[in-house]
């Protein structure tokens, strides 16, 4: 792994360290959510359709595939296979009947609650055993970080 505290923290530098870290730092909480979740196991395009269902409720099959860098067709696969066991539900537009508009189920918005609460927890614990100068530094990157995420799912130019 590149040295987070290496002289030169240029963009190539960061951009090191965050694709080794990241990856690791959600695999260490899906680790958590393995052990500890009560109900069985979704895949990951399945739980990040529903994690985007539930922040952008009423979105369409075509938006939530653009927004998961996903092709339409395997997209609604994944909405059909979640619909299947209740967590999403497909309404048509009143307007146009070809458009349908996501919606997480009760069940769907209990145990993405659920899920979430025992990672920001595992993760809380982990920041409590950080210094108050490694807090603060994270503090200050989140809307860095926030700005980075929305940069990286905006269409390219």
């Amino acid at each position: 792994m590149p040295d987070p505290t290496a002289p030169g923290q240029g963009p190539d530098h960061v951009a090191c360290v965050l694709v080794t870290v990241l990856p690791a730092l959600h695999r260490g909480l899906e680790r958590k959510i393995a052990h500890e979740f009560p109900h069985p196991r979704l895949p990951d395009g399945q739980m990040a359709l529903l994690f985007l269902v539930e922040e952008r409720e009423g979105i369409t099959v075509r938006e939530a595939a653009e927004a998961l860098l996903m092709k339409p067709n395997n997209l609604s696969a994944l909405v059909s296979q979640l619909t299947d066991v209740g967590l999403l539900e497909r309404r048509q537009d009143a307007e146009d009947r070809r458009v349908a508009h996501l919606h997480p189920t009760a069940t769907a918005r209990e145990r993405l609650a659920e899920a979430r609460t025992i990672k920001e927890a595992h993760l809380a614990r982990a920041l409590h055993t950080l210094t108050e100068g490694e807090l603060d530094a994270l503090g200050a990157a989140l809307g860095a970080l926030v700005s980075l995420n929305g940069r990286l799912h905006s269409p390219t130019r």
